[in-house]
């Protein structure tokens, strides 16, 4: 019977024991190893949770200059055309963010298709829109990479 001191109080006793007498700490046996795992993040993490909350933000600017264009144009056309490209960019950045750390494609995938999708439908609507279908179009393919690079989870 060995003697071992209690981690907490300091104190010394039986190694028999399962716990300190004095303070009531528990005993660890050295056959228990514990692993920490650590938690791996998907493929570009950071990228797909910047780009979403950029989306989102963008949100607001593109839903704003579509209106201001319908209503300039009067055509309902280019106002509707600009509006689905708007919640495109909303809906595929609160996507992206919520699988920034998945391990499968198909989150990025969605995002891909989502902003892909809002930029070839806003291509012939207006001129104004193009630099809303440029950064649609960049996201979707940020996005297309990731799900590229993504290996699947084992």
């Amino acid at each position: 019977m060995a003697m071992i001191t209690c981690k907490e109080c300091g104190k010394e006793f039986s190694d028999q024991a399962d716990k300190c007498p004095n303070c009531g700490c528990p005993i660890v046996p050295k056959s228990v190893i514990y692993v920490k795992v650590k938690k791996e993040k998907g493929v570009w993490s950071t990228g797909r949770l910047t780009i979403g909350i950029i989306s989102i933000i963008f949100f607001l600017p593109a839903i704003y200059s579509s209106l201001i264009i319908g209503i300039m144009e009067e055509s309902d056309t280019s106002l509707m055309s600009g509006f689905f490209l708007a919640i495109m960019l909303l809906t595929a950045g609160i996507v992206g963010i919520c699988s920034r750390n998945s391990k499968g494609k198909g989150g990025a995938i969605a995002c891909t298709i989502m902003y892909w999708l809002g930029a070839i439908l806003t291509i012939k609507a207006s001129v104004t829109y193009v630099i809303w279908d440029v950064i649609s179009y960049i996201f979707g393919t940020v996005f297309l990479i990731s799900a590229i690079k993504t290996k699947k989870s084992k």
